[in-house]
């Protein structure tokens, strides 16, 4: 990839992180997204950097088998993970990792999120795969969300967050804000007392 589309890259990864953060789906401190390159590298998110504010240039190109050609630059904590998932899911061109309120509350609590309330949830989300609880950053987090997203597109990582892959990074970002839409709608009902019928 020449210069000016790896910056272009680069700001899109970028932009996204911010975007995610204006949106109210993470902190300044978690949360991470990559993207996926038609050479085979990854673009991912670094570490310790305020992600509210990230610029293209601080984004972190990895090879997909972890070696990091951006030092002094740190990639995410979460690298392997975002890795895993690339090397199982070849259709895979971006991966988004959030804490959303709601969606990480049904997730700390272990609890089921309604993706079939709404023809937008059920078309956009689909099956909701559940993550096992690993610590963060483990090999095992890695390998179990991998596993758990080769048959879904979006997972609810338990205790942790949510994690959503797809096509590309607005795919993948749809997907957060969605997942997080339908456990708001789940919420709303269960304090209704509403028994939803499924779309």
């Amino acid at each position: 990839m020449d210069d000016d589309g790896a910056a272009e890259a680069r700001e899109e990864v970028a932009s996204f992180m911010r975007r995610l953060y204006r949106t109210g789906l993470t902190s300044c401190s978690g949360g991470n997204i990559s993207r996926r390159l038609p050479d085979g590298l990854v673009l991912i998110t670094p570490s310790a950097l305020d992600k509210g504010e990230l610029a293209g240039r601080q984004v972190v190109a990895m090879t997909l088998s972890g070696e990091n050609l951006s030092r002094p630059l740190r990639p995410t904590m979460e690298a392997e993970m975002h890795l895993a998932i690339y090397r199982s899911r070849p259709d895979v061109m971006a991966v988004m990792h959030a804490h959303p309120a709601f969606a990480t509350a049904f997730a700390c609590a272990g609890a089921e999120i309604r993706a079939d309330l709404t023809p937008e949830t059920a078309m956009t989300l689909g099956v909701l795969a559940w993550a096992p609880n690993h610590p963060a950053g483990s090999r095992e987090l890695a390998e179990g969300v991998a596993g758990a997203l080769a048959g879904a597109d979006v997972a609810i990582m338990r205790g942790h967050g949510v994690i959503a892959v797809g096509p590309s990074l607005l795919k993948a970002f749809d997907r957060i804000e969605v997942a997080e839409l339908a456990a708001k709608m789940t919420w709303i009902l269960r304090t209704l007392g509403a028994a939803a019928e499924i779309v």
